[in-house]
Parts: structure tokens; sequence; C-alpha cells
């Protein structure tokens, strides 16, 4: 395999250790000469990339280069990838986009609901601008965008790029659930097929079967149904809001039994039960900024002041190793199948043919490949297309700068449903974010 450019966008981000860790182990499966950090935020990239530049040292060896830049020729010329990964507005947004809907008693979610739309709307503005930048140096590059959320920016890239066949929308939550199934069946994720539909953190898992076309659904629900789901990757494994997530995959079973769930449909299903349980001084950025970032950026300061990796354990999570091997698929036409984004046109038999379902494909050089659903039962169909709605009113609200379609995209989700909560709600998020928005008529 020839080695790749990768540049990986965010590179401030607190999961960028996670992918350089994967990049490390998958290095035969990606192999790559060249490494670019890039994001605008110099200040909090500098940490990140200096205990990348360690781990890489020793780890990555033959690497030939490794940069990290606030200069977007320097990021995207020549570049055979991005893994992008932004954040607009921060972890300081993501608390008021939690904080706002509780405060009306609806959920605080980051890419759910409220919180979903109002990241959503600042995400795209970005995403745009992204594309086009690394379009201008790197036609040819693909883009692997898991910027949340995910179903809200992939519509507007679909929208604004209708021809660029690279640009690929996915996502690692299938793939973590896919984890915790492994392990409750004590096998290898990688040796496990799902079939899957829905949209992004609005799915289901139809079957899943093993490399020799056994079926093991029913021996996965009736595990979870009678005993304990958790997470498995150890990126969220040790988190008590995703192990309280994880075990409500129980209660959804046991109410809908058909299908196996994505996770993130508990805030559809269950609103008010959950919007009850939250608090706007320990929401989920107050948790991540408590957790996460303050860990992973004390592993970069050991690191940093250590000048080696010699006492930590380096390794990969399965969302690295996700996006890596997706990556490989495409850009090496391994045609491998993963879970990802994709124009529906017909896959779903029944549902909006512009759709962006998320289901299994094929990943080859031409893009993927995605196998035929059929129809869905009615249930799933009348969820999927209230969500569909949503999601594409906050899309067609944003270029046309519409308050009415906002408020009727936070009516129909079901994290809301009440009209006089839906404009409180949008009220007050209006106000949040001015800097960040295009001013609404």
């Amino acid at each position: 395999m020839k080695e790749k450019n990768l540049v990986i966008v965010g590179g401030g981000s607190t999961y960028t250790l996670g992918i350089i860790m994967s990049l490390i182990e998958e290095k035969k499966n990606f192999p790559l000469k060249k490494i670019t950090l890039y994001d605008i935020d110099e200040q909090r990239q500098e940490k990140i990339a200096k205990a990348t530049e360690i781990l890489l040292k020793e780890h990555y060896p033959e690497l030939k280069d490794f940069n990290y830049t606030t200069d977007k020729a320097t990021a995207f010329s020549n570049i055979d990838a991005a893994f992008v990964q932004i954040r607009t507005g921060g972890l300081y947004m993501r608390e008021l986009d939690e904080q706002i809907p509780l405060k009306h008693g609806a959920i605080g979610q980051e890419t759910c609901g409220a919180g979903g739309m109002a990241y959503g709307l600042r995400s795209i503005t970005d995403m745009i601008e992204l594309v086009n930048d690394i379009r201008n140096y790197s036609n040819d590059a693909w883009i692997l965008n898991y910027t949340n959320p995910a179903a809200i920016v992939g519509l507007a890239l679909q929208k604004e790029f209708p021809d660029d066949k690279r640009i690929l929308n996915i996502c690692d939550m299938p793939i973590a659930i896919m984890k915790s199934y492994a392990d409750l069946l004590e096998k290898d994720v990688w040796e496990l097929i799902p079939e899957y539909f829905g949209l992004n953190h609005f799915g289901w898992f139809s079957k899943i079967l093993d490399q020799q076309g056994n079926d093991l659904t029913n021996e996965i629900k009736n595990n979870i149904i009678n005993g304990d789901f958790l997470p498995a990757d150890k990126e969220i494994a040790n988190d008590e809001s995703w192990i309280q997530t994880f075990r409500k995959a129980r209660q959804m079973l046991i109410d809908f039994p058909e299908f196996l769930p994505n996770t993130y449909l508990q805030y559809y299903l269950y609103p008010e039960e959950l919007a009850k349980k939250e608090t706007p001084d320990n929401t989920r950025a107050r948790q991540v900024i408590n957790g996460r970032e303050k860990r992973v950026h004390e592993l970069c300061d050991h690191i940093i002041f250590q000048q080696t990796t010699n006492d930590i354990n380096v390794e990969a999570d399965i969302h690295g190793v996700y996006m890596i091997r997706a990556a490989a698929s495409l850009v090496f036409n391994l045609k491998e199948t993963y879970v990802v984004m994709t124009e529906n046109n017909g896959i779903i038999s029944n549902l909006p043919a512009d759709a962006l379902v998320e289901v299994p494909a094929i990943l080859t050089n031409d893009g993927p490949k995605a196998f035929s659903v059929g129809e869905i039962p009615a249930f799933y169909k009348g969820l999927i297309e209230n969500q569909y709605a949503y999601e594409k009113l906050v899309v067609e609200a944003y270029y046309e700068k519409s308050y009415n379609k906002l408020l009727q995209a936070l009516t129909l989700n079901r994290t809301i449903v009440h009209a006089p909560q839906a404009k409180a709600i949008l009220d007050d998020l209006i106000e949040a974010n001015k800097d960040y928005w295009p001013e609404l008529n």
C-alpha cells in the first residue's frame, strides 16, 4: 500500500490523542507518510500536538513528517484524506445548548432536540467553509466528516456540495454499540456483521450476524433484557452518564422488542423522564470539561514533561479505529462494509429519496455502495419521517434565515412537541447564538 497524507481538522480536540493512538495501531492497514493537525485555536492545539509528536516519534518512527498548523494552505495541500471533528463555539456553547432547554423543561443534549439544533446551525457555516478550503488545495481528497450533529451537518453538505462524491458523513455510535454486543457474546467486534437502518443517532439494528451467517440477534436481546448492558469502548466505559445510557437500552427493548435500538433513541422515547434527571449545573458539557478534557490535558502535560510515553499505555479506541478502517477502505478501494450516512434514493423504499439515511455500505474509491433495506414497519417509518422533517426544516431555516421553520422544527422534535415550549427555547437560543447563527427573519 502506498503511504498517504492525512490532516486531522480540529487538532485541539480531546479526541485527537485517541485518533493518533489508533493510527499507530492501524499503520499497516492505513500507512501514512505525513500527519498534520489543523485547528483555528493555536493554544488549544499546541498541547495536544506536542504530546502527539512524542507519541509518533516513539511508536510511529516510519512516519516521515508530522506538523501542526493554523494555516489552511499548509494543512490542506497535497492530502489524501481529512478527518473533520470541529466544535463551533467550543464546550462553552455546548453547555448553553444543554442548559437552555433544561430551563424550559426539555432535555438538554448536544446532538438531539434543541441543543442539537443550536449546535447544527453553528456548525453548518464552518463546515461549508472547511470543505471549500480543502477543495481549494486538494480537490480529490477524501473528507470524512464526523462533526456533530452529523445528520444536520450532513444534510447541509449534501445541499451545498451535491456533486462532491468524496465527502463521507460517518458516526462511531453504531460500532461503539456493537463493541458492547461483542463483549456480551465474547467475540471480537470485527467478527460481527450488522444490518442497520435509520438516521444518524436515530436508528435500529435489525439483525446481527457472525462471519458464518449465524443470526445472533435474539441472543443479544436476551442478554440485554436478562443481564446488564454496559458501554465497552474504553473511552466511555467508566463514564457514569454513558453507563446509564447503555442500561436504558434494556427498557427500550422491553417496550419495543422488534429491533435493537441505538442508545440515542432514549432521548426521543423518554424525553420527560430524562429531562427530570438532568441539572443545569451538571450538564454533559460540564462533565466533559471536568472529566475527559481534564484527563486528556493532564495526560498531554505528563507526556510533554517526561518527553516519553514509556510509563503510559498507548491504546487505540474503537472510535479512532473505525474512522481509520473506513478511510482505508475508501482510499485503497478495499470494499469493506461499514455503517455510514448516504442519500436514501430507494435504499429504504418507503422513506423520502433525499433523506440522509444511516445504513451498511461497501466503501469503495467510488464512494459508498449501500445495501438495500427495503420497506420498514409503520412505527419506525413514522418516527424516522418525523425526525427527518425536523432535520430538513433546520437546514432549510439556515439557508432561508427562517424563524418560522426553526419553530416548526422544534415543535416537531419529540424531545419538545409543545409549541409554546418550543418558542421559549428558540428565543433563548437565538440570543445565546447571536454571534454564530444567521440573522433570522
